[in-house]
């Protein structure tokens, strides 16, 4: 009998050796994780192409329409001061003028503007022209030289030359003069209605009795959208004629614009 030596006994076959590259075994759940991974990247490159397009529409908007604006405004303020210069006047006002080209000019110190071109009509392609218009409806304007009545003007707030921007900046008290051909027209502010709405056509009336006035007189009414950047109110000033200068051959300006 073989002695036992602790040893297993030797059968002469050696023992399977393991595969040395096995398979990798399946991973359960790759692939909906990449399909989710996927459509995230879809989606927040869908994103930055939103803000991209968002952003250029923000530039366009607030200031690529106040560059196209700008020009469009002074080639037509060009004109009128060119026809003004070359036409003999009559009258208290622009008579051979027509009033779609531009009655005059609109100034307030207050507001920082320069000198602002009105013309006949509030449609948006008029004042997208970097103009205030003059109301011909749903309450037509009195014109500055008119006995009586309420001089009643709009132009934007932002983009598209944005006129009336700084008119939250204006103060009972402040001046606003108008220029025709002939004759300085100086108005004082006596009401500021920060917010009102936009179907609020009574601030427009001949005698624009919310703002505290009674009596018919020779008023001047400025309006635009309000907050700034929406259209959703309105944002009034009352000024009320307080005199008339005569335009001198240099057209000096009346002492409330030096």
């Amino acid at each position: 009998m073989a002695a036992n030596t602790g040893h297993e006994e030797q059968t002469g076959t050696p023992p399977p050796s393991p595969d040395p590259d096995p398979a990798p075994a399946p991973v359960r759940g790759r692939r909906p994780r990449g399909r989710i991974a996927a459509a995230v990247s879809v989606f927040g490159e869908l994103l930055i192409t939103a803000g991209v397009v968002l952003g250029l529409f923000v530039v366009y908007s607030l200031w690529w329409t106040n560059v196209l604006a700008d020009r469009a405004a002074d080639r037509q303020s060009d004109d009128v001061r060119h026809n003004w210069a070359r036409e003999a006047t009559g009258g208290d006002g622009p008579k051979s003028f027509d009033p779609a080209d531009g009655i005059g000019f609109l100034h307030v110190p207050a507001m920082d503007s320069g000198e602002v071109l009105v013309k006949k009509g509030t449609n948006t392609s008029l004042l997208n022209d970097g103009v205030a218009g003059y109301y011909t409806d749903p309450v037509k304007s009195a014109l500055p030289w008119d006995k009586q009545g309420n001089f009643t003007l709009a132009a934007h707030r932002d983009g598209h030359g944005a006129r009336f921007h700084n008119i939250h900046k204006i103060r009972t008290g402040d001046a606003v003069v108008f220029e025709t051909r002939d004759t300085w027209y100086v108005y004082k502010v006596y009401k500021e209605l920060p917010q009102t709405s936009k179907y609020n056509v009574e601030v427009l009336m001949p005698v624009p009795k919310e703002s505290g006035k009674t009596k018919p007189g020779r008023y001047l009414t400025l309006t635009t959208c309000t907050p700034v950047y929406t259209s959703d109110y309105r944002y009034i000033v009352w000024a009320e004629l307080e005199r008339t200068e005569k335009v001198d051959k240099n057209r000096t300006p009346p002492p409330e614009l030096r």
